[in-house]
Order: C-alpha cells, then structure tokens, then sequence
C-alpha cells in the first residue's frame, strides 16, 4: 500500500462552458457516468488504502470534492490550499500535510493529476507498483512516462538513460518540441512524453526541495506551525513561488528516474481529445445527447446532454451545450476555447 496525493485544483480552462471556475473539468462527467476525479481515485483503490488517499484542491471546491469523494476517502483527507499557485508549492504543502497526520516520512507517496483518462485499471495499478518498488529500493523519485505513437508538440518530453531496475535513468527533461523535433523524438525511441505522474519516498521529495528548491524549504516549519490556523496559512502560503514541479524539482535532480507507462492514457487537454478515448458512432463522436440524427455530417464532436442534436452537412465541429451556453468551433481551434473562459 502506497500514499496517493490527488492534485484537483485545477480550472480546467480548455473544455468551457462545462467546465467552469465554479465545476471545473475534473468534477465533471464527460463521458461516463463518473466524474474524472472519481475515475482517479477508482484508479488507486486496490493500491492505496483509505486513509492513505488523499485529494489537494482549492476552498471553493471543497463542496465538490466532499460530495464527488466520500465513498472514497474521509473529509479529513481533503487538502485545501489557501490559494492555486501551481504544482511545486500544491505538492510541498500535501508532503507537509501528509506528515502531519502522522504519516511516516519515508512512506512512499504517488502524486497524481485529477483529470486524465486511463481505461486500463490494471496495467495502471502494475506500472505505479512497478514504479514504487523501484523508487524504495533506488532512493528515486520515479516519473511514469507514455511511449508516444505520434510527433506530438503539446506535451513535455522524458529522454531515457541508463537502465535501473525497471525502468531508466532520466537523462532530461525537454519542453514541448516544434513539430520537427518531435518527429526526431519519436523516430530514437529515447524520450517518452512526461504524464506528470510521479511515485517517491516523502522523505526525498523534501529533501530535493531543500537543495533545489530552498525558497520552498525556508518555510517549512512556518507552514507546520500554522496548521490549524487559516488565515496564518493563507499568509504564509503566499510567499512561495509559482512554480511547476518540473522547474522547482524534476529538471534539477539528480535522482530521477522513469518507468514506461503499461496502460492506456490521455490527459484530455481539449474537447478534441475526446476522438481519443471514445468510438465513433455514425461517423462522429457523441459525448452526451439526448438524440441523434445526421445528414452528410462526420468527425463532429457533440456534448449536448439535455438536447436532441441534428446535423446536415457539417464535418469537423466541436458542439458542446451546457446550461444556457452554446459553443461551436472547429476542431482544430480546439486549444482556443480556454480564450472564452478567461
């Protein structure tokens, strides 16, 4: 059994109108009849037992994540932040939290968005085992990593090393690539696209933020002393950097090491990411509607959960209804939907 700190106070800003500042895309049912969330937390249930989950969020999300997790973890195991600052100081404070609560600092800990989608429970549950083992015995902070199929430019990449165990050192860490570069990413077979995802002893995260991240470590023990005091917290919690994980930890350490992926994933970042989780039905791609019907119409993607949808001769669209909110854009400005949520 491992502990689990779910990362959930995002604003998901790529699939508006459904996802909003108030429900954002991780407490929403796209496509199933749980949200992404409760498909997380489902993920780990044989891996991590109840009182070892635990879910990070924001205070005006708390509602949600008490509701969306109660038949998974206690309300205690909620993690507020006093405010989203990004993933370095999300996960500095949950390490913190986790000890605590009395958990043993060298426990090992897996660190996990809230919104990805991943269909194979048990190749998830074998790689994240697979992962923990190596970084017990290794000392290691352990990334799992995809094997692209693609040249993709949207995502990070991981560029393997040495072996260790099952998996490799990591050589580096790489930004999203031009379109070029990634095709001479793929055609190596050295570098695999960084899921952020990762599994480690407490005890060497923290260590890590110490040597590479010391303006998170300053304020350790203000932040343990203030527990329990709101607006102290809120205080002190202002003082740390915006930064991602990858820059405050990942891409200096020294001790990092990355498993490939034994499962399906998908990070749905944008309503065209759901071509790669769902089956097309009559040519297109039906999230949720209430009926269908279509004329000369294909590679639409529809969300329409409470309409009756029909299309003549259009190919190509995102259609999403939400509430009072009708969007339609081509697919392929997909990325630009987070302009309208600002």
């Amino acid at each position: 059994m491992i502990k689990t700190l779910i990362m959930a106070g995002g604003k998901g800003t790529r699939f508006w109108p459904v996802s909003t500042e108030n429900k954002p895309k991780q407490y929403t049912n796209l496509f199933s009849d749980r949200s992404l969330l409760q498909d997380t937390i489902s993920r780990i249930t044989n891996i991590s037992s109840r009182e070892d989950r635990y879910v990070v969020t924001v205070k005006n999300q708390l509602g949600l994540a008490t509701e969306q997790t109660s038949d998974f973890l206690d309300e205690k195991n909620i993690i507020l932040e006093p405010e989203g600052r990004n993933t370095a100081p999300c996960i500095f404070y949950g390490l913190l939290k986790l000890l605590n609560d009395g958990h043993d600092e060298n426990s090992i800990v897996a660190v996990l968005p809230s919104d990805h989608v991943i269909l194979d429970h048990q190749g998830f549950e074998k790689t994240v085992l697979s992962a923990s083992v190596l970084a017990r015995e290794n000392n290691k902070i352990v990334t799992i990593g995809i094997t692209p199929d693609t040249p993709h430019t949207g995502y990070g990449y991981i560029q393997k090393g040495l072996v260790i165990s099952a998996g490799n050192e990591v050589k580096s860490f790489r930004e999203k690539p031009s379109i070029d570069i990634a095709k001479e990413y793929l055609s190596s077979g050295d570098y695999l696209w960084n899921a952020g995802m990762f599994i480690a002893p407490i005890s060497l995260l923290l260590n890590e933020f110490k040597t590479h991240a010391p303006e998170y470590d300053k304020y350790r023990e203000q932040i343990e002393n203030a527990f329990g005091d709101e607006r102290e917290l809120g205080s002190i919690y202002q003082k740390l950097p915006k930064d991602s994980i990858d820059y405050a930890i990942m891409e200096k350490s020294e001790n990092v090491a990355v498993v490939a992926a034994g499962f399906d994933w998908n990070d749905l970042g944008s309503w065209d990411a759901l071509e790669d989780v769902l089956e097309k039905v009559d040519g297109n791609i039906l999230a949720s509607k209430n009926s269908f019907r279509q004329i000369e119409s294909n590679g639409n993607i529809v969300f329409a959960p409470e309409k009756n949808v029909s299309l003549i001769g259009v190919s190509d669209l995102v259609i999403v209804s939400s509430g009072d909110q009708l969007m339609i854009l081509p697919k392929k400005l997909a990325q630009r939907v987070k302009e309208l949520s600002l």
